[in-house]
């Protein structure tokens, strides 16, 4: 019972947090950083040892360095930075965080005389500090970056990852869309763009709506007119997808104007199923990794990206 109550207090505080946002008509995953730090210029939340957070934890760590204006993208709890002989702050109101896992139970079936086993899922939270609320820690921790991007040119490591994805991007007139009947993203011509980066963010949107295909990751919804909470749930899942995978790149992203219309309806899903943006972020993960092993895979001769 402990757990369940735990668990649900999780996706209702992580939920409240979203819906508070999004009724400020703030998307936390749009620019929920700054370029400031030299751990990344963008990056995922990172724990203490270099490693990315995944999935809601992103969201959840982006809104916490939102509101409290960090620049550094790194976190770690209470006991870790007491190991490090750093501590945290006096008064410093610490993060959420989730682990989800699932623990194997046996029950005996007096009738047939057999065990059986089946996984209980199960999530609790706890509490990570940004480094700038703990002092103490080795300089890396604070280092500040060096600004070295150019907003006009091309990036190479973008060029190189979205053309590796096998996809196909076609380019021409003023809208950009993922057509799933045919198979193609269709894009507006990169000088149409006012930057770079608005140019990779909206092909790593529509490259998200790209691994929902029945012979990738066969990702439904169900209803997908425009307007509909299936169209909108599908949209959230692009948002997130995009912002996941411009923070692994280190590209800046900024909100789409025409997905502005979506909040209303997205608030309506949260606030009316508190594990919505769970499952939307765990999706928006799924679609990350597949684009990534997708692009690793391409790289190392003689594998298959399947």
């Amino acid at each position: 019972m402990q757990n369940t109550t735990e668990r649900k207090d999780v996706y209702t505080r992580i939920t409240a947090q979203i819906v508070e946002h999004l009724e400020k008509g703030v998307r936390p995953w749009i620019r929920p950083w700054n370029a400031e730090h030299a751990a990344g210029r963008i990056t995922r939340p990172l724990r203490h040892n270099g490693q990315a957070y995944s999935g809601i934890n992103v969201l959840s760590l982006w809104m916490s360095a939102l509101s409290q204006n960090f620049a550094a993208p790194i976190w770690m709890t209470y006991r870790q930075a007491t190991e490090m002989n750093a501590h945290v702050r006096k008064g410093e109101r610490g993060s959420l965080v989730v682990y989800a896992n699932a623990i194997t139970r046996t029950e005996h079936d007096e009738k047939t005389g057999e065990d059986t086993e089946h996984e209980v899922p199960y999530m609790k939270g706890y509490t990570v500090f940004n480094v700038e609320q703990v002092e103490g820690l080795p300089e890396i921790y604070y280092a500040k970056a060096v600004p070295t991007h150019d907003p006009i040119a091309r990036i190479d490591h973008a060029e190189e990852f979205f053309g590796s994805l096998g996809a196909a991007i076609r380019h021409g007139g003023n809208r950009a869309y993922y057509s799933q009947e045919l198979d193609y993203v269709q894009m507006p011509p990169f000088e149409a763009f006012r930057d770079a980066e608005s140019y990779y963010g909206t092909l790593a949107h529509e490259l998200t709506h790209w691994t929902k295909h029945e012979q990738r990751l066969n990702r439904d919804f169900g209803r997908k007119r425009v307007g509909d909470e299936g169209y909108a749930s599908e949209e959230l899942v692009a948002e997130l997808g995009s912002a996941f995978v411009c923070a692994d790149l280190e590209l800046h992203q900024e909100p789409r104007e025409e997905n502005a219309a979506y909040i209303a309806t997205w608030l309506e899903v949260l606030k009316n199923d508190n594990r919505a943006i769970f499952a939307a972020a765990a999706h928006a993960q799924r679609a990350a990794d597949y684009l990534n092993q997708k692009a690793t895979a391409a790289q190392v001769p003689g594998t298959c990206a399947a």
